[in-house]
């Protein structure tokens, strides 16, 4: 839109040219500024170039053949015999109120033995056509090194070997006029393309700067025709035309949450289309080259157009239309979810059909722009002789006959027609009535046409118009009308695709109990369903979705499944959509079942029926079947039986809420079972139980802490395990010290979890004798407090850093007394533990050192406990005469039994009296005189 370039021709000389401003033109303005590209402006000319029209004149060392702009960034490519020049599309600012429009010559790609005949140039990727060879190159840029020259090639090496085996396609010369030597066809795509046999060399042309952008090739595609020998005409005939590469933008997806300009457009997929007179191919130029459809004409083509919904070709007497396949290729492009239970879209393999045939005399050349198609037609006495007479005689016309007829004298007038194409919406609903004629045969031309329908209002969705557009609400309404249409399909047909009801009934919006009005019929008890319809409804209903269906459509989805599925009925009946359904109704289709399949989750689905009917003796009827191991695991089939989701929150059912009175040792296995085969998640296991329980969400209940006990039984991830440790020594310690007694009682004893348990471990003795003498408070709490020595007297439980959470303990009595030695014991520091022990509880230091000071620990004996008990005693006196017991009964008879006599003596303290440690003396020295 911003520049016009030509190749024009005059005095047999070619030129390029590019019309700049051309706007000023049609305003009325008749001023034109002829300039040669990279000519500086001057700063007289900036006013007068405001108001008149540029022509650039830019030179080349060879006749131009072909050209193309690229639509992404506005970027010129020229075809030249044997090579492409690349002009850069520059914007120079004169001033704050003009900018100009420059080129600059910045590439030159050496193709040796090549002649265009036709290019296309589109975000770095280049299709070159010769009557019967493609060749699709992709410019990609390199990292720039610093020693690299000002001038500067690239060259891609090429095999030697022809890829047909036989001789070089470029050195074949024919001996003969006579004689026509073809090749055979060939087709590489991707890395293979490599072996086409046409090596590409890049020179670079711009001045050397910062910006500078470097490149190199690679090639995605290579394909050789031959001349076709069809009837339809002669092999001089067959040459490929419209070449054309087509990008589909991010932007206009109905997934943006913003609006961008069209210089912010992202590309995300690329096309290629090249036609040869009976048959047309499209290919996807993505992370993989694939060809996606081919187009089979009814006659022969002169030219065609693709856009983004449609193929437009022109034929000697009609313009066709078909549909196309890039919206399909670039929505999974674009979306990774597009093929799964939640999104899909018609196959990019889907058959393409012609949609219009409108007839024309003479058409010659074609283009698109938006919802307009332009026509340039043609016609003349000799096309209305040459139409009365037999086809075969038109069909074999020579070439050099429509030649001479072009170029006479009397050339007749040419004719320009502007089609505006129909609106999508409108063609949208031609194609929703037409696919009605088949809804009743149910076949696959009913699901092909609304495919059709739904790929057209999704290619109109991807447009980067699509945002700003007057039509959007009403595209998005008939995006999501096209595919509750093809939900019906697949609920409808029996396909083998109709597990796509599915995601097509979700991208529709349409809610469960609207799908059950469009599908079932009221009153028609003979009615069957398909497995599309089954598989939506299963997958419905066993995810949380926030929908309640009315107690007439869950007993009529009771009924559906009974028909169509009845193993499924107990998994349903648990689905928090079900919730109004007649309990009643439930039991009787569920006894039907059992007597088919009886399961362990059937007989609990139909005591949850029974507590909801208020019939606790068939309750407890149901429960009975089963031990309460097997009853627990029965949950694992169907966890719904006691918890739901809605919006994320966990929602308890009236099933464990009765548990919770009755059986809560049956609901803590359950849940348990639960967490174990990764049906409920450890946080979501809280939420459950502080719900249940009704408590706040920083107060933990009882039946909370119970489970985590059961859990630590049987959970064997050492993360987990370490999170579980810290929870319920944080809530051992939090009732200890606010002196919280729990709400109900615990479901294991200290007794019980040391012995199921090994994260539990005996309490140690001197622990007992620390507590023997502690204040009869603590004994309203003893089960806690004893929970929580069982726990530190184990090896499982990390120290360190539960060390934060037993801080609120440390100065409660002997409780805290008990903890803190405990902690020391557990981080090596039993000089510490011995102080603490002396200054607190002397009686148990000794039951201390007899426990724990053992093997490597054996000399704090000598060196810091019986240099302590002597000191204190000393300053004590008689008035400790726990003090002198422990010394003399347990201490000195341990230091005797260990050390030598003379280390023995100068243990002693000076001050001592020799009747009281003469005993012990005497006792080393025979222990020694034996020896």
């Amino acid at each position: 839109g911003d520049y016009l370039v030509t190749i024009e021709e005059k005095s047999k000389a070619t030129f390029l040219r590019a019309y700049v401003n051309w706007r000023c033109m049609s305003a009325g303005s008749s001023r034109v500024c002829v300039r040669m590209v990279g000519h500086k402006m001057e700063e007289s000319y900036s006013e007068t170039l405001k108001e008149q029209m540029s022509i650039v004149e830019m030179p080349l060392s060879d006749p131009p053949l072909c050209i193309s702009c690229c639509p992404v960034n506005g970027d010129l490519l020229v075809g030249c015999k044997n090579k492409l020049v690349m002009f850069r599309l520059k914007y120079l600012v004169i001033n704050q109120n003009l900018t100009v429009l420059d080129f600059e010559r910045s590439l030159i790609l050496h193709i040796d033995n090549l002649i265009p005949a036709d290019i296309v140039f589109c975000a770095g990727h280049i299709a070159i056509t010769t009557e019967l060879d493609v060749l699709i190159l992709k410019l990609e840029l390199v990292q720039q090194s610093a020693d690299r020259p000002e001038q500067w090639a690239q060259s891609v090496s090429t095999p030697e070997k022809p890829v047909d085996g036989g001789p070089s396609t470029h050195t074949l010369q024919p001996e003969l006029d006579e004689f026509i030597i073809c090749q055979k066809p060939v087709e590489l795509l991707g890395e293979e393309s490599k072996l086409c046999e046409i090596p590409v060399t890049l020179e670079s042309t711009e001045l050397p700067t910062e910006d500078t952008k470097r490149f190199q090739v690679r090639y995605l595609l290579f394909r050789r025709f031959t001349p076709d020998q069809s009837p339809f005409g002669f092999c001089e005939e067959t040459k490929l035309h419209s070449v054309q590469l087509l990008p589909v933008y991010r932007t206009g997806s109905s997934v943006m949450a913003h609006e961008e300009t069209e210089s912010e457009r992202e590309l995300l997929s690329l096309f290629c289309f090249f036609s040869l007179p009976h048959v047309g191919y499209l290919y996807s130029l993505g992370k993989l080259v694939e060809l996606i459809s081919t187009y089979q004409y009814s006659e022969k083509s002169e030219q065609a157009v693709l856009t983004p919904q449609f193929l437009h070709v022109i034929t000697s007497e009609n313009l066709q239309c078909f549909t196309v396949r890039c919206s399909a290729a670039a929505a999974r492009d674009e979306d990774p979810y597009i093929d799964t239970t939640v999104k899909a879209c018609p196959p990019v393999t889907l058959d393409v059909c012609t949609l219009r045939m409108q007839l024309f005399i003479g058409p010659r050349a074609i283009c698109h722009f938006k919802n307009h198609i332009i026509l340039l037609t043609q016609a003349d006495t000799e096309d209305i002789t040459e139409r009365r007479k037999p086809t075969r005689k038109m069909l074999f016309r020579k070439a050099d006959s429509i030649k001479s007829r072009t170029n006479s004298e009397s050339e007749p007038g040419w004719n320009l027609y502007i089609i505006n194409t129909v609106s999508t919406i409108q063609l949208y609903r031609e194609m929703v009535d037409y696919s009605r004629t088949y809804e009743n045969v149910k076949t696959e031309s009913c699901i092909h046409l609304l495919s059709e329908a739904h790929l057209l209002v999704r290619a109109a969705i991807m447009d980067p118009s699509f945002l700003k557009s007057d039509e959007k609400e009403e595209l998005l309404r008939a995006f999501r009308e096209s595919c509750a249409f093809l939900g019906d399909c697949y609920s409808r047909f029996d396909t083998k695709d109709y597990h796509l009801a599915l995601p097509y009934y979700r991208m529709s919006g349409l809610s469960m109990t609207e799908v059950l009005k469009r599908l079932v019929s009221e009153g028609d008890e003979a009615q069957t369903y398909e497995r599309g319809f089954i598989f939506y409804l299963t997958h419905s209903l066993n995810e949380d979705l926030n929908e309640e269906l009315s107690k007439e459509s869950a007993n009529k989805v009771l009924q559906i499944f009974c028909l169509a599925d009845p193993v499924q009925l107990p998994h349903i009946l648990c689905s928090p959509c079900m919730t109004n359904v007649c309990p009643l109704t439930a039991v009787k289709y569920l006894q039907k079942v059992e007597k088919m399949m009886p399961s362990v989750v059937l007989t609990l689905t139909k005591a949850f029926m029974a507590l909801k009917m208020g019939d606790l003796t068939m309750y407890a009827h149901e429960m009975d079947s089963y031990k309460e191991t097997v009853l627990a695991c029965g949950f694992i089939g169907q966890p719904k039986l006691l918890r739901h989701c809605k919006e994320g929150t966990v929602i308890p059912t009236e099933f464990a809420v009765h548990l919770k009175e009755m059986q809560p040792g049956l609901l803590v296995a359950a849940t348990v079972a639960l967490h174990e085969n990764s049906k409920m998640e450890l946080e979501e296991a809280d939420t459950f139980f502080k719900i249940l329980c009704s408590n706040s969400e920083n107060t933990v209940p009882q039946l909370l802490v119970d489970f985590w006990e059961a859990l630590l039984v049987v959970c064997s991830q050492e993360e987990i395990l370490q999170e579980l440790l810290l929870r319920v020594t944080s809530q051992y310690v939090w009732r200890i010290s606010n002196q919280q007694l729990p709400e109900t009682k615990p479901l294991k004893t200290t007794e019980d979890l040391v012995n199921s348990c090994n994260h539990f471990g005996l309490i140690f003795p001197w622990v007992t004798s620390i507590m023997s003498v502690g204040s009869p408070s603590d004994k309203d709490y003893c089960e806690d407090i004893s929970k929580l020595q069982s726990l530190l007297c184990s090896q499982s439980i990390n120290i360190a850093s539960a060390l934060p959470v037993l801080e609120p303990l440390a100065e409660a009595g002997h409780v805290g007394l008990a903890i803190r030695v405990l902690c020391c014991t557990r981080l090596g520091k039993y000089e510490e533990a011995i102080e603490q022990l002396l200054e607190r509880c002397p009686d148990a230091a000794v039951s201390y050192a007899q426990h724990e000071l053992k093997d490597d620990n054996r000399a704090v004996w000598w060196n810091k406990l019986l240099p302590e008990l002597c000191k204190r005693a000393r300053l004590t006196g008689n008035d400790c005469p726990v003090l002198i017991s422990s010394l003399k009964a347990e201490t000195l008879s341990v230091v005797a039994m260990e050390l030598e006599l003379r280390d023995f003596l100068s243990l002693l303290p000076e001050d001592g009296t020799a009747a009281f440690f003469l005993p012990h003396l005497l006792h080393c020295s025979q222990r020694k005189l034996l020896t």
